[in-house]
């Protein structure tokens, strides 16, 4: 039995007692942050360790390599990427030039991550931010319209998939225009449903093809006036499934973000029931994950069906690269402009 959970630990190896849990429990994937990171070898054998606890060696092991201020992997190690609002403001009289960039630079990404045996990375963020909402979207954002973040969006995620990774479009149906941190309130937005419709949901209805998506722990009082996207059966099955028509696998963010009420086996409970197909708990606190599992059910049915579909798209030879050129092209790109 698999559990519909994606799960992190809590430090740079497994202790006994998580190597003993994760067999028991056997979660879909799992996920990694700056904590259990130190170097490129260590990195290896921990994704290594974590895919043999599953007995599944295309387990997801996720992580959050966007670039600017979130970027798990880093100096002395590992490149520095810009932030996505950097890519956007390469020169505006030369669009293909942006979207060229992009796509070079998610492919550097996906080169980095490979490596490592992570196959999964939570970008692109497709939000598209408003005057006046909080800056934890903020320089993540490619652009400032709709239209701007689906073209720029769409070549992170061509770039990720030439080089063996999987994108994760975030935060499902839009995290732009919310007013706080869902990592520390929930953000309720009053917008009415047209202008939401044409805005926020337009780069997710443009790149509903990609294989995951990430849910936003937001309120869409139009949609769902008690409920956040990830836990709303409306949300769910009218917006995400319906309206942006998105078919594949979507997984919820991190359970443990203070946006969400209740105990962590209501949360994920919750989750589930609404229609998310795999629950996320990100910090590596096992009597949370042990409660997250209490809250969760078999990846079966239509979710295990978007889960197979989305590791079906691992490319199993990745496109092509002259790493020496490729990044010589990216930082000649940005020089003047941005450095690490």
């Amino acid at each position: 039995m698999t559990h519909a959970a994606i799960l992190g630990c809590a430090g740079q190896g497994l202790s006994r007692e998580e190597q003993a849990f994760f067999r028991d429990v056997r979660p879909w994937g799992f996920i990694l942050f700056a904590r259990n990171i130190d170097s490129p070898g260590q990195v290896r054998r921990l994704v290594d360790d974590l895919r043999a606890t599953v007995d599944r060696p295309d387990a997801p092991v996720l992580i959050d390599q966007e670039g600017g201020r979130v970027q798990r992997l880093g100096p002395p190690h590992w490149r520095r990427y810009p932030p996505g609002r950097a890519y956007g403001e390469l020169p505006a009289n030369d669009p293909l030039l942006q979207r060229e960039i992009v796509r070079l630079g998610a492919r550097l990404l996906a080169h980095d991550l490979a490596e490592l045996g992570i196959n999964v990375d939570c970008v692109p963020v497709l939000d598209v931010p408003v005057d006046g909402a909080h800056d934890v979207i903020g320089d993540r954002a490619y652009a400032r319209t709709p239209e701007g973040v689906a073209r720029l969006g769409r070549a992170a995620c061509e770039g990720l998939i030439a080089g063996g990774v999987l994108p994760v479009v975030k935060h499902i149906p839009g995290h732009g225009r919310a007013r706080a941190d869902s990592h520390l309130d929930l953000p309720v937005v009053e917008t009415p449903y047209d202008e939401l419709d044409a805005w926020d949901f337009a780069p997710f209805k443009a790149l509903s093809d990609m294989p995951m998506a990430m849910t936003a722990h937001v309120v869409y009082a139009a949609v769902d006036s008690r409920r956040p996207a990830t836990t709303s059966k409306t949300a769910m099955r009218k917006v995400i499934r319906q309206a942006i028509g998105f078919d594949g696998l979507v997984m919820s963010d991190d359970l443990s973000m203070k946006a969400l009420g209740g105990d962590f086996a209501s949360r994920a409970r919750a989750s589930l029931a609404a229609g998310c197909d795999v629950v996320l708990h990100c910090n590596g606190d096992l009597d949370e994950m042990r409660a997250v599992i209490a809250g969760t059910r078999e990846l079966s049915g239509p979710a295990a069906r978007r889960a197979k579909a989305a590791l079906a798209r691992l490319a199993k030879v990745p496109e092509p690269l002259d790493l020496e050129a490729a990044r010589a092209r990216f930082d000649a790109a940005f020089a003047g402009t941005w450095a690490p």
